[in-house]
This record gives structure tokens, sequence and C-alpha cells, in this order.
């Protein structure tokens, strides 16, 4: 699975490479939720937006972000009672757009549903908090600093959730080091990765 070293899966049980994660509708005003949200915040009007299966995403600006999640939330024909996630990803090679965050929108009301995307780069990794528009982001959002370092300003109690206060780093991160904490487990030791045995 791993042969060339390069960490480059594809071809392995039958994964294909994709195109580009991007590729935004050519008319995103298309889909009247988009349309509708486009019209409440002008400011999105040239946001991306991918209207692929039945989910609408749209990779928000973290600046408009506040503004677009009171529009879905408070219009009466975007209507979305609740984020149900919020989740990180780490993009390395995107340069100042390395860390992703990925919010999932549902309306009750009119069962539809809509995800944003919001980046900013590793250097200033810092998105507005939902917490004052959506209160049940509050541990996502903890989850989600612990695990990719993404601070949500603005959040009420942004501490670790997962990981020990002590620890160092955010583990889900690419560039994150494998191991190098030892672990005792039925009296014995298992070593960090890096000092195991090599097999081949």
């Amino acid at each position: 699975m791993w042969v060339d070293g390069t960490g480059d899966v594809s071809g392995f049980s039958k994964i294909v490479r994709l195109p580009d994660r991007i590729v935004a509708d050519d008319d995103p005003t298309a889909n009247p939720l988009a349309a509708r949200l486009f019209e409440l915040v002008p400011e999105l009007r040239d946001a991306p937006a991918v209207s692929g299966g039945d989910q609408l995403t749209i990779y928000v600006p973290r600046e408009h972000l506040l503004a677009a999640a009171h529009a879905l939330r408070d219009d009466q024909e975007l209507r979305c009672e609740t984020c149900s996630s919020v989740s990180g990803v780490h993009y390395p090679q995107d340069t100042d757009a390395e860390l992703h965050a990925v919010y999932h929108f549902y309306s009750f009301t009119h069962n539809h549903r809509v995800r944003f995307e919001v980046v900013c780069p590793v250097d200033d990794p810092h998105i507005p908090s939902l917490t004052g528009i959506y209160p049940g982001v509050n541990f996502h959002e903890r989850e989600t600093w612990d695990m990719f370092g993404i601070i949500f300003d603005g959040h009420p109690s942004l501490t670790r959730i997962l990981m020990p206060d002590d620890w160092s780093g955010h583990p889900q991160r690419k560039d994150y080091k494998l191991g190098g904490v030892p672990v005792e487990f039925s009296d014995t030791d298992v070593p960090p990765v890096e000092d195991r045995r090599r097999y081949r």
C-alpha cells in the first residue's frame, strides 16, 4: 500500500485520484439556498459554492462567517435551526489555507442541509466562534481546537477536551509526529513508533 513512500494510495483497493477538491458551480445562484444566502449576505457573492449530492457547500471567508451563520439561522426561507457538527481538516499543501473548519447545518423546518467550509492559514489559525449563534457547537469547537489547533475567537472556554491539559501539539494535523510517547500496557512497555523494530 505504501510501496513508493509518498503516501499516494491511488489504485489501492480500487481507490482512484479525484479531481480538484473545489469544483465550483458555474452559476451557484441556480441553487435556491445559495441564491437566498447571497441575497442576504452580498459579501458571499464571490464565494465558491458546490451543489454536489443533496447538500450545498459554500466556502465562506472567515470574516463573513458570523453574518452568514446569522442569516442561515434567522431567515424564514433558510431556517437552519441547528449546527450538527464542526470538524477540522488539515491540508498542508494549501498554502495560506492549510486549516479548514467544516460546519454542517440542518433545517428541521424545511428538511435541507447546508455545509460551510472556512479556511485559515496555519500561521494565523483564527476563526470566529459560532457559540453565540449555535450554542451546541461549544464542544465541537473545543475538539477542533484540541485536534487541529484552530482558535475559535470568542469561544467562552476554549480548552482541551480529548487530550490532557498539558499536551503539546494538535494530534490530527498531518505534520504531527506519530508516537513519541512510551506506553505501558499489561506490564509491557510499548516503545514509540520510531523506536519499534521494522518488519519487511
